[in-house]
C-alpha cells in the first residue's frame, strides 16, 4: 500500500513523499534506511483504474519533443494542449505552472505523488544535476518496457491453463447438473441395481440438480469472496509467505524478485544516483526478509565494505549476479551489469515459465479429459450391465 510520508531528511530538510510499504514498521525501516526520521504517515488515495497517469506514453512524448529541439516548458505545455482526460490534463498543466515559476522539473513531479512515483522523481533529480534529462527519460522508457514485456510474457503464459481449466470445470457442471439427472430419471423408470459408484454419481446429479439454484448463489459467492480476500493485505501477504516456503517455486520467486530489484537498481546508479541513496530507495521492492537482509547490507557499504561481497552475504545474489556484480565494481559500470544481470534472470524465469506452461497444459487436459470420460462412463455403466445380461 501507498503512504504520504512526512518526514526529516539527512540534511535536516523536512521531506513529503508517498512511498510504497507493507506496514508501517515497514515504513519506518525504509526512511531509516535513507537516514529519515518519519514524522507522520497517512494512507495516500489512489487514482482509480479511469484516472491513472499514462508515465509510459509521457516519457516517450516528452523526450521525443525534447530531442526535437522544444524546450522543456514548451513541450509540456504541447503535452498539456493535446491531452483529453481531465485528470492527465490537470497534471500537466500543474507541472507546466511550476515550471512558469522557476522550479526544477523533480520539483514539479513531487507536487503530484500520485502519477510520478519516488523512483521517476529522483532519477529526474539526478539527471538535472547533470544535465542529461533525455538519457534519463530514454532509460526509464527502456526500464518500464522491460518490464511491461516480462509482466506479458507471465501474464499470456498464464491465460491458456486458466482458461482450460475454466472451460473443464464448466464442463464438468454441465454434465453433473443436466446430464447425469436426465439418465437418473430414466434408470428410475427402468428400475434394478445400480453399480455403487453409478449410483453415487447419479445421487450427486440428483442434489446438483434440486439445489441448482443456491448452488449458484454459492459459486457466485465464493468467487465474490475469494476476489474481497484476495485483495485483503493480510491474506496476500499469508499467501506470499505460503509460496516462498515452497522448495522449487520459492527460489523461484526470490530470483524474479532479485531481478526486478537489479534492474531498478541499475537504473537508478546509471542515472546518477548514489549506492546507498539507490538502495535505500528501492527497498520496498523486497519481502521483508530479503529488506531486513538489505538493511543490513546498506550499513555494511556505508562502512566502505565492497558491494558485490556484501549484497552476496545478505543473499541478496546469485552465483551469476554476483560475478557480474563483482566484473561491474571493477569496471566502474555497477549500473549497466545490474542491468544485465535483471535481463539474465528475467530471460532465464520467461524461459521457465514457457516449460512449465508446455508442460502443464497437456496435464491439465489429460486431467480434465480423464475427469470427464469417468463421468460419462458412470453414467453408461448401467447401460452396458443391462445389455450383457440380455445378451
Amino acid at each position: 500500500m501507498r503512504y504520504r510520508v512526512r518526514a526529516i531528511g539527512p540534511d535536516q530538510a523536512v521531506i513529503d513523499a508517498d512511498i510504497d510499504a507493507d506496514s508501517e514498521k515497514s515504513l519506518r525501516d525504509q526512511l531509516a534506511a535513507r537516514g529519515m526520521v518519519m514524522l507522520s504517515a497517512r494512507r495516500a488515495a489512489v487514482a482509480g483504474r479511469g484516472q491513472r497517469f499514462p508515465l509510459l506514453l509521457f516519457n516517450q512524448e516528452l523526450l521525443a519533443l525534447l530531442r526535437a529541439g522544444i524546450p522543456l516548458a514548451e513541450a509540456i505545455a504541447a503535452l498539456t494542449e493535446k491531452e483529453n482526460r481531465p485528470s492527465v490534463r490537470n497534471i500537466l498543466q500543474e507541472m507546466l505552472r511550476a515550471l512558469h515559476e522557476g522550479r526544477t522539473l523533480s520539483s514539479a513531479l513531487e507536487s503530484a505523488p500520485q502519477a510520478f512515483p519516488e523512483l521517476y522523481v529522483a532519477m529526474v533529480r539526478a539527471a538535472e544535476r547533470t544535465s542529461d534529462l533525455d538519457r534519463a527519460l530514454e532509460r526509464y522508457i527502456a526500464y518500464r518496457q522491460q518490464l511491461e514485456l516480462l509482466r506479458g510474457k507471465l501474464v499470456s503464459a498464464a491465460i491458456y491453463p486458466v482458461l482450460l481449466l475454466a472451460v473443464g470445470a464448466l464442463v464438468v457442471l454441465f454434465l453433473l447438473g443436466y446430464v447425469v439427472p436426465r439418465f437418473s430419471h430414466i434408470y428410475e423408470d427402468v428400475g434394478g441395481e445400480l453399480p455403487l459408484m453409478s449410483r453415487l454419481l447419479l445421487e450427486w446429479g440428483q442434489f446438483i440438480e434440486a439445489h441448482a439454484a443456491a448452488g449458484v448463489l454459492g459459486l457466485v459467492l465464493m468467487g465474490a469472496g475469494v476476489v474481497v480476500l484476495a485483495r485483503h493485505p493480510a491474506v496476500r501477504a499469508a499467501a506470499g509467505r505460503a509460496m516462498w516456503r515452497t522448495p522449487v517455486l520459492g527460489e523461484q520467486l526470490r530470483v524474479f524478485q532479485l531481478a526486478r530489484f537489479y534492474r531498478t537498481l541499475g537504473m537508478l546508479l546509471s542515472g546518477g544516483i548514489p549506492v546507498v541513496t539507490a538502495l535505500g530507495m528501492v527497498a520496498g521492492l523486497l519481502t521483508h526478509s530479503l529488506r531486513a537482509s538489505l538493511n543490513q547490507a546498506i550499513g555494511r557499504i556505508r562502512e566502505g565494505r565492497g558491494f558485490a561481497e556484501t549484497l552476496e552475504a545478505g543473499g541478496l545474489t546469485t552465483p551469476v549476479a554476483v560475478r557480474m556484480l563483482e566484473v561491474g565494481e571493477r569496471a566502474g559500470n555497477l549500473g549497466e551489469m545490474l542491468t544485465r544481470a535483471a535481463a539474465f534472470h528475467e530471460e532465464d524465469t520467461a524461459r521457465q515459465v514457457e516449460w512449465l506452461t508446455r508442460l502443464f497444459g497437456p496435464l491439465l487436459m489429460l486431467f480434465i479429459g480423464c475427469a470427464i470420460g469417468l463421468i460419462v462412463v458412470l453414467m453408461y455403466l448401467p447401460i452396458f450391465q443391462l445389455a450383457e445380461s440380455i445378451g
